[in-house]
């Protein structure tokens, strides 16, 4: 059974992606700090308090799940930001895009009696339409509570990432990701995973934010969970992994609805938010004369 690698915060970049492609998943220990856990816990609270449980199963019938922390919540902010992970996730899929953006920003909550979630492959969620060569996700849950065994820690399977697509994993090769509050688990779209059962008597809460390739619908959409009314005042490289800037330079424009003006009529998403985009998309990957 192979082994879940951890790595302290300042490892160096391509010994973390080395044992992600090979392994799948990753942890990082102790990378957020206790004035930031203390402020997405505060900030996120009173939602995860009025979210209701999942509605099957998969989602967990004793398990919450959060969505739009980007609008609701600074820190959360701080989290989908953070350099080591958003350069790890940019070395990590641009060999497969021009642009990477921000898949899905969710607390999941997992309440004692919760049972184990069946093991899956995110990358699934767009139907096994993906050749296996190209890797969509690069994933994190960020750990708000200690991640035990009893509690429900994440289960992962490494090396799945090369399993062919009918292999099954055996408890026997399944680990959970038991790490520190504070620390965040990484891993891609192609490692089998699910969370974990728990058996303890207090819930086992983190912070699941998720990056894919730019020209990839998204699990969570950006633009009705952080509408432009909320995006304008957001950092620009922020609003550009919200999606709001071209994917490249034939995807993502848009035409105002309440008619043309003097202005080009295909617009960059950027003009929405009252501003111009920060770099201009080149056209010389469409061109073949």
């Amino acid at each position: 059974m192979a082994a879940l690698v951890f790595f302290d915060g300042d490892a160096d970049n391509e010994e973390i992606l080395e044992v992600l492609r090979e392994d799948g998943a990753c942890v990082l220990v102790d990378v957020m700090d206790e004035n930031l856990k203390s402020r997405v816990n505060d900030e996120l609270q009173p939602f995860i308090e009025a979210t209701p449980r999942g509605r099957d199963d998969f989602t967990g019938r004793l398990t919450g799940r959060t969505g739009a922390l980007v609008a609701r919540s600074e820190a959360s902010r701080e989290l989908v930001m953070h350099s080591t992970i958003t350069d790890l996730a940019r070395q990590f899929l641009e060999p497969y895009t021009d642009k990477i953006q921000l898949h899905l920003t969710q607390i999941i909550n997992i309440q004692p009696g919760q049972g184990v979630q069946p093991r899956h492959r995110d990358r699934l969620a767009w139907g096994g339409y993906l050749p296996s060569d190209i890797e969509p996700q690069f994933n994190t849950m960020w750990a708000l509570t200690d991640f035990t065994e009893e509690n429900g820690a994440t289960r992962v399977v490494p090396g799945s990432v090369s399993w062919p697509t009918d292999r099954r994993a055996t408890d026997e090769e399944t680990i959970q990701a038991v790490m520190t509050a504070g620390s965040v688990l990484l891993y891609s779209g192609s490692v089998i995973h699910g969370g974990g059962e728990n058996l303890s008597d207090s819930d086992r809460t983190g912070v699941n934010i998720t990056y894919c390739l730019g020209w990839l619908r998204t699990e969570e959409n950006q633009y009705l969970s952080c509408p432009p009314y909320v995006a304008k005042e957001l950092d620009p490289e922020l609003q550009e992994l919200l999606g709001y800037t071209m994917g490249s330079y034939a995807l993502g424009y848009y035409s105002d609805p309440e008619g043309v003006t003097d202005v080009n009529d295909l617009r960059p998403p950027e003009f929405v938010l009252g501003r111009s985009p920060r770099e201009k998309a080149s056209n010389s990957a469409l061109i073949t004369d």
